[in-house]
Parts: C-alpha cells; sequence; structure tokens
C-alpha cells in the first residue's frame, strides 16, 4: 500500500467514504514531496486527522441520526465472549465515539470544506442524542442493560462534557430531561473498585455540571481511590494491582482530570482536600505519563502491543491528545514534537488493511482485523474508544498545535544519534 498519501490510504475501501459526494468530503491534500522528516506541515497533518475522524464517525452518526445503526451496523464480538447482552455495543459504539470527536464538532462553523462536513456531522450527533434516549425510537439505547452500561454511559456524558455549547444545550427538553433520567437511573450499578469506579464520578460530574443534583460520594471516594492507587512516576494501579497496559490512557488520568475540572470549577466540597490542588496534582502526574508515552512511540510510529483492550488501538495515546487539546502539553514535549509524533502513531495504524469493514464500520484488531486479540469483553463497538486519539481536532486550524514546525519526537532523535533528554522520575 502506498502511505505517503495518508489521506487517500485512510479513506480507501470504505463504503461510507464513497457515499459522502464531493461538497461534503473533507479537503485531501496529499503531503509534500519535500515534507520534514519529522512529519507534515501543520495543514496537512490537519487534513490527514479530519479525514480519519470522517471515515471512523460517518456510518455511525448517519445511521444513529435515521435510526438504523442497530440495523446496519452488523456486531462483530470477541471469540471468547462472556456471553453479556450484545445490545451494549451500540452505546459503547456511539459513546465512545463522540467522547473523541466532540471537541472537532464544537468548533465554530466555516467555509471550508472540513467545516462543511462537522456542521453536517454536528447535526448528526444531535439527533442521535435524541435518537439514543427516545424509547420509541429503534436506536433507543441499552440503558437498563448489563453493569457495561455504566463504562460507556461516562464517554456519553464525557462528550456532554467537552463540547456542552454544542452538544447539549442544543438539544431540546424532552431529550435533555431523558437523558438526565437515563444517567440518574445508572446508580443502581455499584461498580468494582477498579477503574470503574470513575466511570460512576464522571456521570456525577456531568450531572454538578448541568446544576442537577448528583452524588458527591461517588465523585469523591473513586478521586480518593484513584490518588490511593498511584504508585508514583506518574503511574497508576487499576485497583490493588498493578497491570502493565494502557488502561492510565484509556481511562485513569484522562477522566481523573476531568472530574477534578468540574468539581473545582463548581467550587465542590472534597474531604481534607482542595479540588484546585487535587487537579493541579492530577494534571502534573497526566503530564508526566504521557512523557512516558511519547517515549513509547518508534521511529515508525510503532508502539509497543502490551496488555488488555489492545484493540482499543490509537486511544492508548488519549493522554498526549487531551494535554494538546487543553494546551497543557509540558515542557518537554513541544507541540510540533507531538503532532508529528501522533502524525506516525496513526500513519502506522490506520493506513493497514483491515481496519474497517467494507461498510466503514471498525473491526476488532490492533493493526488491521485481529479477532483473536479481543477480550472476553470486547465487541467492534468498543474500538470507538480509538476516537480519543483524535482530540487535538478541536484546536482551530490557526492554533499554534498545527502552525508550528514539525519536530522529530524521542526515539526519531535517539536512533539518529541526535541529542535527546535523559529521564528521570518525578516525586509528586
Amino acid at each position: 500500500m502506498e502511505r505517503r498519501n495518508f489521506i487517500q490510504a485512510v479513506m480507501a475501501g470504505s463504503a461510507a467514504g464513497a457515499t459522502l459526494g464531493a461538497q461534503s468530503a473533507v479537503a485531501a491534500t496529499p503531503a509534500p514531496a519535500s515534507a520534514s522528516p519529522a512529519g507534515a506541515d501543520g495543514k496537512t497533518a490537519r487534513a490527514q486527522l479530519a479525514a480519519l475522524a470522517q471515515k471512523m464517525t460517518e456510518p455511525v452518526l448517519a445511521n444513529m441520526a435515521a435510526g438504523t445503526l442497530k440495523k446496519n451496523f452488523a456486531l462483530e464480538v470477541s471469540p471468547t465472549w462472556d456471553g453479556r447482552d450484545k445490545g451494549v455495543a451500540y452505546l459503547e459504539c456511539f459513546g465512545r465515539l463522540i467522547a473523541g470527536v466532540a471537541p472537532w464538532l464544537a468548533l465554530a462553523d466555516d467555509g471550508t470544506p472540513e467545516g462543511r462536513t462537522r456542521k453536517r456531522l454536528h447535526q448528526l450527533a444531535l439527533q442521535s442524542y435524541a435518537n439514543s434516549v427516545d424509547p420509541a425510537n429503534p436506536d433507543y439505547l441499552l440503558w437498563k442493560g448489563p453493569g457495561q452500561t455504566l463504562v460507556d454511559s461516562a464517554y456519553f456524558t464525557n462528550a456532554l462534557i467537552r463540547a456542552p455549547k454544542a452538544l447539549w444545550e442544543p438539544l431540546d427538553a424532552k431529550t435533555k430531561q431523558r437523558i438526565i433520567a437515563e444517567i440518574k437511573s445508572l446508580r443502581r450499578i455499584e461498580p468494582p473498585y477498579i477503574n470503574w469506579m470513575l466511570f460512576a464520578a464522571m456521570n456525577e460530574a456531568w450531572l454538578m455540571s448541568i446544576g442537577e443534583e448528583f452524588d458527591p460520594l461517588r465523585m469523591n471516594v473513586a478521586i480518593r481511590k484513584i490518588n490511593e492507587w498511584y504508585v508514583g512516576d506518574g503511574w497508576i494501579k487499576d485497583g490493588d494491582a498493578f497491570h502493565f497496559d494502557y488502561y492510565n490512557a484509556f481511562v485513569m488520568h484522562p477522566m481523573l482530570v476531568e472530574i477534578l475540572d468540574v468539581l473545582d470549577q463548581k467550587k465542590g466540597a472534597f474531604w481534607n482536600g482542595k479540588p484546585e490542588e487535587l487537579r493541579a496534582q492530577a494534571v502534573k502526574r497526566m503530564q508526566r505519563y504521557s512523557e512516558h508515552l511519547e517515549r513509547f512511540i518508534s521511529t515508525d510510529g510503532s508502539f509497543p502491543p502490551i496488555g488488555r483492550s489492545l484493540t482499543y488501538r490509537t486511544a492508548a495515546f488519549q493522554p498526549l491528545a487531551l494535554l494538546a487539546l487543553r494546551k497543557q502539553l509540558p515542557a518537554s514535549l513541544p507541540e510540533g514534537q507531538i503532532r508529528a509524533a501522533l502524525q506516525a502513531v496513526h500513519k502506522a495504524v490506520w493506513t493497514a488493511p483491515g481496519n474497517f469493514t467494507r461498510d466503514g464500520y471498525l473491526t476488532i484488531g490492533f493493526v488491521g482485523h485481529q479477532p483473536e486479540l479481543g477480550d472476553w469483553y470486547s465487541n467492534n463497538g468498543s474500538m470507538y474508544i480509538a476516537s480519543a486519539s483524535l482530540l487535538p481536532l478541536g484546536l482551530p486550524e490557526s492554533d499554534s498545535y498545527w502552525t508550528s514546525a514539525p519536530q522529530d519526537w524521542t526515539q526519531k532523535k535517539a536512533f539518529a544519534g541526535a541529542r535527546f533528554p535523559k529521564d528521570y522520575p518525578v516525586n509528586y
């Protein structure tokens, strides 16, 4: 496969991409032959990422807005599937996808090809939210389902925290009340003392953010447990045991920081602690963990295939993407360096054949279709957490993240014999 034209490679083979039409398609600009070895210029890098976002988003939102997601989204489950209700896959698909693309859809309308695509997808997202909680709609989600429902409801509400003006405020009053009722109903699910505690806390943080009644215990106990599980140097255990995997990226750091954002902004009470200090500490720890993530990225954009939920693909880099969106990358990780590194990661993963079905939906796999890598809880709806690596698209094209010059990342410097910073543990 020709990998120099990343956009064409990403869009190739997608039935959804073929039906978009010239007016709605994101502009595709091939990378110039003279592009820096560190990566493409920001304009090209953004076009590449926007093309990937469109390809990932289009089939899901177009179908869900029409009430046809359950009809047209052919489910794939892991060979070791545990037998739970497969209907939860649709909540996983929509909730995880919308959490990653929410900041992009929230950008102001403009007349660019990307802007027109974004505007159309934004409207589809609003209708999808309405359909998701309408009991009369074919795509009413599995809110009364098993414990897994709690997990993916948190991504559903995380998107509303990330883009309230774009995704929450425009909804009609009936849809808002239905969402609030469904989220509150999930208090029936008791989260185990693992990363799941953050899912319960995220829902309560969202309720707090919109001025609704919330349960401070489900927030505050989760925050305290995560801080108890901090093992040092930016790493957090998942419960009593330490796991060498990417759950610090999938859940722990991003959700803790964004829950503390709300607690701090709303001046919420926290036992024997100050939310603003906890928030600052959590950001510093996520920054440190992100320094490790950046050093995982090889010269060609590959990264270690370690741990459970490996099929979440580029979601492993959510902390870097989120810090870039928040303009909180540490000084050790310049924007041009992170943009180039993440561009390489996306190229290494998403230009491989088999990541998408012929109908444009994600498959189970790490690089391509590898169903044997699925865990007992994995379905192809689960895979949409990969959208978390798209978060920098929420920065406008004029932002320094896109206009700064590309730079080599750590492994490129190291294996080229160039100077690169030494690494030491931290004590915060």
